[in-house]
């Protein structure tokens, strides 16, 4: 039962004003002894044409009140609602645990189609720490939308054509060996592309030479593209290493190149429409209606652009997957690209251009300079993952020594505080790796979290047997099992806020919330020890908020170990 829809149709019926904006103004307040929900009555003023006060009193005298509700007290222009505790407990707790893994789950998105586009990191070129926020957001929004009944397709748009690869042809063929790239893969082809430019700046030639062997590849020259399919296998076997350390998997790898063969009808529909003009030998669409710059659809050699290639890309999945939405998850200073092919695709007649979203970020940094000296100023994903893993490890063997499978706890427990530090704020915000904040157990981190989840585990493996059957809930009506049981009620609703504004954080947030009220809890309550109905009922709150603890960490992609 949605308590609050509940509560808003009896407001309806009372009022005569639609259940819809009644529930999204009831709150909860701030002080307990305010209620647990309230309704200010001051947005109905201007409908009914009376003082708040007065709407609250008359609509006092019509309500009636529902079966979870103890009592209705009408404070000025406020009607507060007091919960019975028995009943609440039993509504939210039966939920969670009849539902189980699939509580919080809805199929509000069923027959719904969510492409996400994300990661997408550039082929033959290490995947670096830049890349970490793409890669999680995608990923956990991917998740809720999925938890919602969407269907979700998740595509790695990698940067695997251009210019880039005729300059790592000719590194290779002057530089570079077969062996030491068999050897060494990315770390070995970002040495030879870093030479190409400090030769380059003393033999400008090399840039024409790397022109030459690129457009070689846009003709189908067999050693051209033999050279650039080997450097793009050796890259996706490596970034496949850091997805699996990750948990992230997708559904499509259509980078760049995917497009090549599909652009000349695109940008002959731009032509037919009108759209395209020449400006200096490029060829562009005009954008001065919209206060912005022209977008360039064909460079003045020719060459295509990554606007032509995203609205391509746009077009194709359109006619393929009929998305509903289709999302874009890049750096904040995209923004105007993503403006103005969108505008263009506005342009080019097709209104489902309103369900392309960009969705931006902001920049990740670390506090130290530590990972940054072995490889210039690029820090690498996979060493990140590692040292998260390493620190992990000195904290149980100080900790906990004798836990079993200390690597494969390390590996969770370190991975999934890079991930839940990166999603912990709103995407927009700067991301800063701090080793002592984000490990810690005792903080807002993941380690908090998935160390009360391994404390619920803990519990429920020395408890009795537990059942659900004739389980009496007037044992939890303390404060402690009350704020437990209000934010597990809640948790459905924030898997919906989350989809709806894009902001995995909401869930983040909620899971530490959860996390903190358990602990309450659990230090005010005494379970093993207490009489065996009143254990019974505690032992419920226990179940549930493993339950949800586990589900929610699974929407950020983060695992939930049993022991820590």
């Amino acid at each position: 039962m949605d308590m609050k829809m509940e509560l808003a149709k009896c407001l309806a019926e009372a009022s005569g004003v639609d259940a819809k904006e009644i529930y999204g103004a009831l709150e909860v307040p701030a002080n307990k002894e305010m209620g647990d929900y309230a309704f200010p009555c001051f947005k109905l003023a201007k409908v009914l044409r009376k003082a708040p006060p007065m709407i609250a009193a008359e609509i006092g005298e019509k309500l009636h009140k529902p079966d979870f509700i103890e009592k209705v007290q009408i404070v000025g222009a406020y009607i507060n609602f007091f919960m019975d505790k028995h009943f609440y407990a039993k509504m939210v707790l039966e939920s969670v645990l009849t539902e189980k893994e699939n509580y919080g789950k809805s199929h509000m998105g069923e027959g719904k189609t969510i492409v996400i586009d994300y990661s997408s990191p550039n082929i033959a070129k290490p995947f670096h720490v830049g890349h970490l926020r793409s890669t999680v957001i995608g990923n956990a929004l991917y998740q809720i939308y999925k938890a919602l009944g969407y269907t979700c397709v998740g595509v790695n748009h990698l940067g695997d054509w251009g210019t880039q690869f005729g300059k790592l042809i000719v590194a290779y063929k002057k530089w570079g060996s077969k062996e030491a790239v068999e050897e060494k893969g990315i770390q070995e082809l970002m040495r030879i592309y870093v030479k190409f430019h400090d030769e380059a700046e003393k033999a400008p030639e090399l840039e024409d030479e790397a022109r030459l062997w690129f457009v070689k590849m846009q003709n189908g020259d067999e050693e051209a593209l033999t050279l650039w399919k080997w450097f793009y296998d050796i890259s996706i076997k490596e970034f496949e290493r850091v997805y699996d350390m990750l948990g992230v998997k997708f559904d499509a790898y259509t980078g760049e190149s995917f497009y090549n063969d599909k652009m000349a009808p695109v940008v002959e529909e731009l032509k037919e429409k009108g759209l395209l003009e020449e400006s200096e030998g490029a060829m562009i669409v005009k954008l001065d209606e919209e206060n912005m710059p022209p977008c360039l659809i064909i460079r003045k050699d020719g060459g295509t652009l990554y606007a032509t290639r995203d609205i391509t890309a746009a077009l194709y999945r359109k006619k393929t997957y009929d998305f509903d939405k289709c999302i874009y998850l890049t750096a904040l200073d995209q923004n105007l690209h993503f403006a103005q092919w969108f505008e263009v695709i506005h342009k080019m007649g097709y209104d489902w251009y309103k369900d392309l979203i960009h969705v931006p970020f902001g920049l990740v940094s670390l506090d130290s300079g530590k990972l940054s000296t072995r490889h210039g100023n690029v820090v690498l994903m996979e060493d990140l993952l590692h040292q998260a893993i390493a620190e992990t490890k000195k904290i149980i063997e100080e900790k906990n020594p004798d836990l079993p499978d200390k690597e494969e706890v390390a590996k969770k427990v370190g991975i999934g505080a890079v991930i839940f530090n990166d999603l912990y704020n709103t995407r927009i915000k700067d991301v800063v790796f701090s080793w002592e904040r984000m490990l810690n157990f005792d903080g807002e981190t993941g380690p908090y979290v998935q160390y009360t989840h391994a404390r619920s585990c803990s519990i429920l493996k020395k408890a009795p047997e537990f059942t659900l059957d004739g389980l009496d809930y007037s044992k939890l009506a303390d404060e402690a099992s009350m704020d437990v049981c209000k934010l597990l009620e809640a948790f459905p609703e924030k898997i919906k806020d989350a989809a709806a504004k894009l902001e995995p954080y909401l869930v983040t947030r909620h899971l530490v919330a959860i996390s903190q009220a358990f602990n309450k809890f659990y230090h005010d309550n005494p379970i093993l020890n207490s009489e065996p109905e009143v254990r019974q009922a505690r032992l419920a709150v226990v179940v549930a908020v493993k339950t949800v603890l586990a589900e929610g960490l699974a929407l950020l992609g983060i695992e939930a170990p049993e022991q820590m």
